[in-house]
């Protein structure tokens, strides 16, 4: 029954945000009696914010698409993916349908809006209605782009009669003009930031413009740009849907994207001490970014996200359901708290034996837990829970002591992920798989165990953080020397308290390809779990490399013998999964249905 719940919970996860809030009111009501009334019409638009689809932390590029994470069953669709059994007609993750229904929602608001009389909606807010609306049109085709490639670009309502098999693709370039028109005739209309918090939600001039920013990066990264493997890209009259040659000004205009971001001097890095904090503290800056109701550095997400579900399946047992496990690959990336990775000689990283001290600080190691885990950067501890770390969402001792065995009772609730331990093999019959569960976004004023959770912010689709790696991945790309790589990078180190760039490794400083490195680690540790790994990978056509499909986590099934935390056996790395891989696999396929409902569409490659 255990099983089958979290099946369903995973399958509700993915799912969800696509059906929340779809009152569909255009059916509920006369098309006239939409347009009669403010609230009415609000309503509209709210339910065409509902496509925007946040996934809840269960979205396949979140949760067990890239390295960084899996989830415990074979059987749900992000698994079936990376084993390879999947095809045109399986339907995973299928958004295309879903946001071309947002999309024609859009010319349904836009060309009614007007008709609300103005004692009932002023002009003004007339105008900020249909700038959101446009934004919400191109983040539609902007979330098209990046998971299918290029799409049909739509002008207008279509008649329910017509032949859509006059509607092809438009080319990846066109895509991309278009998209940038409609965040451009978005901006012009809406405010730098919003003044009331209760327009938190609704993008202003810097959601247009960061999703610029990432709509360059992704058109200037190897996928996009002069691609081999999309030589063949066609449309059935022979337009090329993908660019041809390298063109190394689409670094340039990444470069200028970004920093239009950076230079509106709307956003910052969030830190504990914008939280009343009285001094920096570099943990609870990480950790809690994720927890305020909203800070100066999301530029864009929604309220509205399934926060019990997302902890329910990232919490340990018995309280918690094991589902989102993070990978020893991507806790390899975390650095040491001197800044250094750990393969790096001088690091001070030791991989075996137990740390006989506990940490400098009260939320790094403790004394007894293994030396892999001692002695690293503060994003670690805030988004990885490993064995023995203690549990985050129990409140009080008693519910700390639910988590823990009886020879571990002491208040602590340290996750006993070994073979008998509560969280381990044994006990939950499959559990656990990597030794790893996902830690961010989870708060400590939660309960899991009584399924408590609390509203603690918004789900964040885009922040500053990511803006300023976008900045600095493409300025290195294009100006290597220039040293707002290094500073940009540097602000992000700076704030999860890790010595700059130049101070660990001055040797990066102005080589192309060393820095890039760096710069892809920064973005897999930061990024984690926020849907960027994966895009990353992909437009970087890194995915399929053989270290990125080979999956690796600590020995979950090794018999502890009832040793519990004293057992060495369970901290050997071994790989639990070993992918499928086909370079196809870099784009979504349309579903077959749809590609015979328009014979003018092409699939993509591979396909």
């Amino acid at each position: 029954m255990r099983k089958l719940t979290c099946i369903l919970l995973f399958t509700t996860l993915a799912i969800c945000s696509c059906n929340y809030l779809d009152k569909k009111p255009d059916n509920l009501l006369t098309e006239e009696e939409i347009w009669k009334t403010r609230s009415n019409a609000e309503s509209y638009l709210h339910n065409i914010y509902s496509y925007v689809n946040n996934t809840d932390g269960g979205d396949f590029a979140a949760m067990g698409a890239s390295d960084e994470s899996s989830v415990i069953f074979p059987t749900v669709a992000v698994r079936q993916m990376v084993s390879g059994n999947w095809s045109a007609s399986s339907g995973y993750f299928y958004n295309w349908g879903n946001y071309y229904v947002g999309i024609r929602k859009s010319f349904v608001f836009e060309q009614n809006i007007d008709k609300v009389p103005s004692s009932q909606l002023s002009d003004d807010l007339k105008v900020q209605y249909k700038a959101e609306n446009l934004f919400l049109r191109g983040w539609f085709y902007w979330q098209l782009l990046r998971q299918y490639g290029p799409f049909v670009k739509v002008d207008g309502l279509l008649n329910p009669n017509e032949d859509f098999n006059h509607y092809p693709r438009a080319s990846f370039d066109t895509c991309v003009a278009l998209i940038n028109r409609l965040m451009d005739a978005a901006s012009a209309q809406l405010p730098g930031v919003w003044a009331s918090s209760s327009n938190f939600g609704r993008p202003a001039r810097g959601a247009c413009l960061a999703v610029k920013a990432s709509l360059a990066l992704l058109a200037a990264s190897p996928l996009w740009n002069g691609n081999p493997h999309f030589s063949g890209f066609k449309n059935q009259n022979g337009e090329q849907l993908a660019p041809a040659a390298y063109d190394e000004n689409k670094w340039r205009i990444a470069v200028a994207a970004a920093k239009a971001v950076i230079d509106g001097g709307n956003y910052k890095l969030f830190t504990n001490m914008d939280n009343g904090g009285t001094s920096f503290d570099p943990y609870l800056s990480v950790r809690d970014l994720f927890l305020t109701n909203w800070n100066d550095e999301i530029i864009f997400g929604t309220l509205q996200w399934w926060r019990w579900g997302f902890t329910k399946c990232a919490s340990p047992g018995p309280g918690g359901y094991n589902m989102y496990n993070a990978t020893q690959n991507l806790v390899d990336l975390f650095a040491m708290k001197n800044g250094r990775t750990i393969d790096d000689p001088v690091s001070e990283y030791v991989e075996k034996g137990f740390a006989q001290d506990k940490g400098s600080t009260s939320w790094s190691h403790r004394k007894g837990d293994w030396n892999m885990y001692a002695n690293r950067e503060a994003r670690f501890y805030a988004f990885i829970q490993y064995n023995g770390r203690p549990v985050l969402p129990a409140s009080t001792t008693d519910d700390k002591n639910y988590f823990s065995s009886e020879a571990n009772v002491n208040g602590e609730g340290r996750s006993e992920f070994y073979f008998s331990g509560k969280s381990g093999q044994k006990a939950t019959n499959g559990g656990n798989i990597t030794g790893y569960l996902v830690l961010k976004r989870v708060s400590p004023n939660d309960n899991i165990r009584n399924d408590v959770v609390s509203y603690h912010g918004p789900y964040i689709l885009i922040r500053y953080a990511e803006i300023l790696l976008d900045y600095a991945e493409a300025l290195n790309e294009y100006d290597p020397g220039n040293p707002d790589v290094v500073r940009y990078l540097n602000l992000v180190r700076e704030r999860a308290g890790i010595p700059g760039i130049e101070t660990v490794y001055p040797q990066a400083v102005g080589n192309k390809d060393l820095m890039r490195k760096y710069i892809l680690r920064e973005r897999a540790v930061e990024l984690c779990f926020e849907m960027d790994r994966y895009y990353t990978l992909t437009r970087r056509l890194l995915l399929g490399k053989p270290e990125h499909q080979a999956i690796y986590g600590m020995d979950v099934n090794a018999d502890d013998g009832g040793q519990g935390f004293a057992f060495t056996g369970f901290y050997t790395r071994k790989l639990f999964q070993q992918r499928y891989w086909d370079d196809k696999m870099y784009l979504f396929p349309i579903n077959q249905s749809d590609i015979e409902r328009d014979r003018a569409l092409v699939q993509n490659p591979g396909w």
